[in-house]
């Protein structure tokens, strides 16, 4: 039997969303999710919202506003809550184990941070196997000292497109062009 399909939201929430750390063209980046989380539910795939749970400074704690998801994104009761305590989504979390509970085999990759969780997260995946798709242009981060969000963007996806695959594959797709294939 074939595996099935997930989409994965990793940390679009409150805390990462404020005037002190502004994000790359966020109202595009939710907007582009929403539309991809319609689509995957519509043709009986998953929706996993990844929530950073907790920091080294106190930050993300659960059930606190900077925790919640992004009020713009459209959370609906099939989803699955996935809790991270890590850049990576896969280090002791329940993820491996819900995919795996689902037959998943292909993640599509959203969310925030690009060079923080959601790297870490398209890393872990690969070496586990699951073939990939970074939604290119629904993913997001910040400016950092040397580098603009946009440039971190753009550098993050040509690595992805340039990763050798394990038994998977990884592609880097823009929302235009996974959303007329679901």
């Amino acid at each position: 039997m074939m595996g099935k399909k997930a989409l994965l939201v990793i940390d679009m929430q409150k805390g990462s969303f404020t005037p002190e750390t502004p994000r790359y063209h966020t109202f595009g980046v939710v907007t582009r999710i929403n539309t991809l989380a319609d689509k995957f539910r519509t043709s009986g795939n998953l929706v996993f919202y990844i929530q950073h749970d907790g920091t080294r400074d106190n930050n993300f704690i659960p059930n606190t506003e900077a925790w919640e998801i992004v009020s713009e994104l459209h959370v609906v009761e099939e989803d699955i809550l996935i809790n991270k305590y890590a850049n990576d989504v896969f280090y002791n979390s329940n993820l491996k184990f819900e995919l795996d509970a689902h037959n998943i085999t292909e993640l599509y990759i959203t969310g925030c941070a690009t060079d923080f969780c959601v790297e870490a997260t398209v890393q872990s995946a690969l070496a586990k196997d699951y073939s990939i798709t970074v939604v290119k242009d629904a993913h997001t981060t910040g400016n950092r000292p040397h580098l603009s969000a946009i440039k971190v963007i753009e550098h993050y996806n040509w690595v992805w497109q340039n990763m050798i695959p394990t038994k998977g594959v990884i592609k880097v797709e823009d929302f235009k062009t996974i959303s007329s294939s679901l």
